[in-house]
């Protein structure tokens, strides 16, 4: 089985659950990168247990993928234990350990009660961690937010609860429910959080290039660091803030056509998995290419994209822009060398 204590002694990186984001196909190119480990996409244990094939779907693993982390997301005690119960099953070796989704702020998942709703209701919270803890035998974490709105510094107190009924890792994301994405994270509640609990925690919220990475785990003495949006188009940062974490400089920024060399190579990984419609691709294209020449003139194009031939066509064009526009052999076209900068 996963050797969990052993995972989080060095300060992993971890690819957060994302929603239409955390695919295999992404997945595999951010643990080839230098992700420790990646999460599903969050699964509704509602439908896994009407047997949807669309949610079992996004249990598959990525290519070279050996382990991963699964986010359950749901508010019904037994429901969310005897899922987690078939996820176990299901997954074998494969799975590292279970996570119960308990921060996300999206309207259609709160209003039914999941998600970062349950910071509200910190007893039934508690309740589901302590009936999935006893229907599995891998460690079982909770991720959630600083607390529902402005104000609301619950976190510590709600870690300590979820702690207490068996949780094995807490991930804390550094903003109010009701801030959704907006302003900034707030890295303090993560130390606020390491303090109040024995267990590991993890760190979530504007980790966007390896120094922030870095910054993170010296301000709050999390044990791990959870990357989302930052690795958005940018599988790259994980390699960065490896780099970073050991006090090693951090590779360069990728240049212009290897960034449309990797948007290529995940249109290719989606279209296996997913066949020829790859809609979800549109996205992922637009983040790659944020910043080259002629990005923001092909944004069309890129929304009109279905199969991977129709992306392979606007790639190549991308990269006949770039050269049009001075990129030569020995002084590459760099987008901005990271976020941070």
């Amino acid at each position: 089985m996963f050797d969990f204590p052993a995972f989080f002694s060095n300060h992993p990186l971890l690819l957060a659950p994302m929603a239409g984001v955390s695919d295999e196909a992404f997945r595999a190119l951010c643990l080839e990168q230098g992700a420790d480990l990646a999460y599903t996409e969050m699964v509704s244990a509602k439908g896994l247990s009407y047997a949807n094939e669309k949610t079992r779907h996004l249990l598959s693993l990525a290519p070279g993928e050996e382990r991963v982390a699964v986010q359950l997301f749901g508010h019904e005690p037994d429901t969310m234990a005897a899922q987690a119960a078939w996820v176990e099953r299901q997954m074998g070796e494969a799975l590292a350990y279970l996570d119960i989704n308990m921060g996300c702020p999206a309207r259609k998942i709160v209003s039914k009660g999941d998600g970062s709703a349950l910071m509200k209701e910190p007893a039934l919270a508690a309740d589901i961690v302590r009936a999935v803890t006893r229907a599995v035998e891998h460690p079982v974490a909770v991720k959630f937010r600083r607390g529902w709105a402005e104000g609301d510094e619950t976190a510590p107190e709600f870690a300590r609860r979820m702690e207490d009924a068996g949780a094995a890792m807490v991930a804390v994301h550094g903003r109010f429910a009701e801030q959704l994405y907006r302003g900034s994270a707030d890295w303090g509640v993560i130390a606020r959080v390491k303090e109040a609990v024995r267990v590991p925690v993890t760190g979530n919220g504007d980790v966007r290039c390896g120094a922030d990475a870095a910054a993170m785990v010296a301000r709050t003495g999390c044990d791990a660091v959870m990357i989302a949006r930052g690795a958005e188009g940018n599988p790259w940062v994980f390699a960065q803030a490896r780099a970073a974490l050991a006090g090693k400089p951090e590779p360069r920024a990728p240049d212009a056509r290897e960034r449309v060399a990797m948007a290529r190579r995940h249109a290719r990984l989606l279209a296996a998995r997913e066949g020829r419609n790859i809609v979800r691709m549109r996205k992922h294209a637009m983040w790659y290419m944020a910043g080259l020449p002629g990005a923001a003139a092909a944004r069309g194009r890129i929304n009109a994209c279905v199969d991977v031939e129709d992306f392979e066509r606007v790639f190549d064009e991308l990269l006949e822009c770039v050269r049009a526009h001075g990129e030569s052999g020995e002084s590459p076209v760099l987008l901005p060398s990271s976020p941070c900068s």
